[in-house]
């Protein structure tokens, strides 16, 4: 619904400012957005992407004091596009690739406030390959509390080492420290920005994922008909019950202690050898033997009924990825986190 008259006493002076610039457009705007700070382009470009709708009546009131031209601009709507079309018209293309890419990023006005809002199994996992130097900078500047999370996800040996170069750490050079805002925002949060845009694709594999395996083996078959690339694009984007097997020796344990048991004997029973084999070699002799008997006692079992258990089985290894327990690694065996 687009805001009324009665809504700009209402607005931010930031979400005034965005709707003036958005009003303005590209032939207007331009001397204005290039007297703009790097903070104040990027918090200008925000308010812009969450604008919404805009009637034109507010536009009109919110422009009472400037030409004709400029108040009979209409509605207008702030958007994502919207504010990418505008941008790419005024700055280079990198520079606008750069403020869209925090934009849709964490939220967060500086780095180390965006850094806060990051998963810390997330953070983690990208810190984990830096100098334990670096990541003692860097858990230095954000909350205390997240930096706690971030190191009992770490390895331990490794975060041993960052607290110790936290301990004896002066302090920060600006230099050094605008150094590692730079690295972290062109190889970290960039790249997580664009990780986090999900297209149709992905969507659709995560439909397909909570399918019996005669309705997916159908849709897809339909659709590799019709799009060859897509139904490859969107197999390799699902996460199925065979995907258990790239699990490490701990994920697997983790995930075994957390399955129902009848579901467990009733999922490994429609599995393959080499999986029954896998789970089995990750528990104790006893646990096994009793596993391996539940399994015999069941005799015949419908074929639904084993997908339900599989199911079962792949949605709590996700649940336990999402709380940070287990890591699943994608189907090529690379060292990919799934969230």
């Amino acid at each position: 619904m687009a805001r009324s008259t009665d809504g700009l006493n209402k607005m931010t002076g930031p979400e005034k400012a965005a709707a003036f610039m958005l009003a303005l457009g590209e032939e207007y705007g331009r001397p204005l957005w290039e007297f703009l700070s790097e903070d104040e382009l990027k918090e200008l470009s925000s308010q812009m992407s969450m604008l919404g709708r805009i009637d034109a009546k507010t536009v009109e009131k919110l422009f009472v004091d400037f030409a004709a031209e400029v108040s009979s601009v209409g509605s207008l709507s702030g958007s994502f596009d919207s504010t990418e079309r505008l941008l790419g018209k005024i700055l280079p293309e990198d520079r606008v690739s750069q403020i869209m890419d925090e934009i849709r990023g964490p939220a967060g006005r500086t780095m180390w406030d965006k850094l806060g809002n990051v998963n810390e199994v997330v953070l983690a996992s990208y810190l984990k390959n830096e100098y334990p130097q670096t990541v003692a900078v860097v858990l230095q500047k954000i909350k205390p509390e997240h930096a706690a999370r971030v190191l009992s996800v770490l390895p331990e040996d490794f975060a041993n080492e960052v607290v110790m170069r936290m301990l004896r750490m002066e302090a920060v050079q600006k230099d050094i420290l605008d150094k590692v805002e730079q690295t972290l925002r062109i190889e970290f949060m960039n790249n997580l920005a664009r990780t986090s845009r999900r297209d149709a694709h992905e969507t659709i594999a995560e439909i397909f994922n909570y399918m019996d395996r005669t309705s997916e083996a159908r849709f897809l078959g339909t659709l590799e008909e019709r799009n060859r690339d897509s139904a490859e694009r969107i197999r390799a984007l699902m996460f199925t019950f065979d995907d258990l097997a790239n699990l490490d020796p701990g994920g697997i344990q983790t995930l075994l202690r957390n399955v129902d048991k009848d579901k467990l004997a009733l999922g490994l029973k429609g599995a393959s050898d080499a999986m029954r084999d896998l789970m089995f070699s990750n528990m104790s002799e006893r646990a096994a033997k009793i596993l391996r008997e539940d399994m015999e006692a069941m005799g015949p079992v419908r074929l639904r009924d084993v997908d339900e258990a599989q199911m079962e089985m792949v949605n709590k290894a996700k649940d336990l990825a999402e709380a940070g327990e287990i890591v699943l690694a994608d189907s090529k065996g690379e060292d990919e986190l799934v969230y």
